[in-house]
This record gives structure tokens, C-alpha cells and sequence, in this order.
């Protein structure tokens, strides 16, 4: 079953696991004033479950420190097919039909009619600047793309975040580009 992106679930979903659980639990509080605490506790515990889940997501994924720079030394170490075709799964796993492409993007993803481009070949990249980002910009405003999609394992400069941002171009990197790569969610 998907949830609509939008949803209150999907929302929690995406939120840390304690934002669901100040949710049930005042939902639980709400409900409890009014009826009798089962009702109360039938109405809390899908936000209970959303947080267990989200608990146990971000127990699983490499948040920082020493596990997460041994997760993107892993990412690194990868050839470049290996890590395309992780990146393919993972957007696969995330609802998206993925086609290959060349040029500027390598990935083009279609979910709901919409069509994205990700660009996977500087993911090994030390510092990334503006100029790949621009080549990306320009192959999305050419196919007329939803979203971009960088995924990068290294820094980028200060320069490259303010294009982003203002592109709108989505950087994938961290925990978030382990996650992808790796079979989380």
C-alpha cells in the first residue's frame, strides 16, 4: 500500500521517531478526556507504530561518526557501475521507474508521471563545485525534469550549496546517500 506523499503518516513517516510519539501520546490524552482510556489507546497507536518504525529506520541507518564514514568509505571504494546500479535500486525501491541515460544526468526517473533526472558519476569526488551542477540544471530545464538529483559522497563547495538551493537541486549525500545506496528506504 502507498501512502499519498502528503499524508499525515507519510509526514511522520519521514519525521524522527519522538515527533510520532508527542503525537500519539497527545492523541491518547485528547481521546482519554472524552472516553475511556481503550479509546484512547486505539486512537495512539498507529502514531506508536509509525515511531516504532521510524525508531527502528534510523537504529539501522549510519547517522554519523565513525559508522557512517566507514559506510561512504564503502560508497567510494565501489567502480562506478556497482554504484549506479545501487543508486538504480534504491530509487527503484523508492517507487521510481529508472532508465539509463547519458550526458549530464545518468539516471531518468519516472514516478507519477513526473520525470527526474540523477547525475551518479562524480559520487567519488573530494570536493564538488558549481560547474557539474550547471551541467545538471541544464539537462533538467532541457527535459523539462520535476526534480535533479545529486549524489555526491564527498564535501561541496559553498558555492555549489547556493546553486543548489537555488536550482532546487536536491543533494543526496550522508546518511541520506547511504540509505539510498545500501537498502534502506
Amino acid at each position: 500500500m502507498k501512502l499519498p506523499e502528503n499524508s499525515l503518516f507519510a509526514t511522520l513517516l519521514r519525521a524522527r521517531w519522538w515527533v510520532s510519539t508527542l503525537v500519539g501520546l497527545a492523541v491518547f490524552g485528547i481521546v482519554r478526556l472524552l472516553l475511556d482510556a481503550g479509546f484512547g489507546l486505539a486512537a495512539a497507536l498507529p502514531f506508536l507504530v509509525i515511531s516504532c518504525v521510524v525508531l527502528w529506520r534510523e537504529l539501522r541507518s549510519p547517522r554519523g561518526g565513525a559508522r557512517l564514514a566507514r559506510a561512504i568509505e564503502g560508497l567510494r571504494a565501489m567502480n562506478a557501475e556497482t554504484f549506479t546500479r545501487a543508486a538504480e535500486e534504491g530509487f527503484r525501491r523508492r517507487g521510481y521507474t529508472v532508465t539509463r541515460v547519458g550526458g549530464e544526468a545518468d539516471l531518468e526517473l519516472e514516478k507519477d508521471g513526473r520525470v527526474s533526472l540523477a547525475c551518479t558519476h562524480r559520487w567519488k569526488a573530494a570536493r564538488t563545485g558549481v560547474e557539474p551542477l550547471k551541467a545538471l540544471a541544464a539537462a533538467g530545464e532541457r527535459r523539462e525534469a520535476a526534480e535533479t538529483y545529486y549524489l555526491c559522497a564527498g564535501e561541496l563547495t559553498d558555492q555549489a550549496l547556493a546553486f543548489a538551493a537555488e536550482r532546487k537541486i536536491r543533494m543526496v549525500t550522508g546518511p541520506e546517500l547511504v540509505t539510498l545506496t545500501r537498502g534502506g528506504a
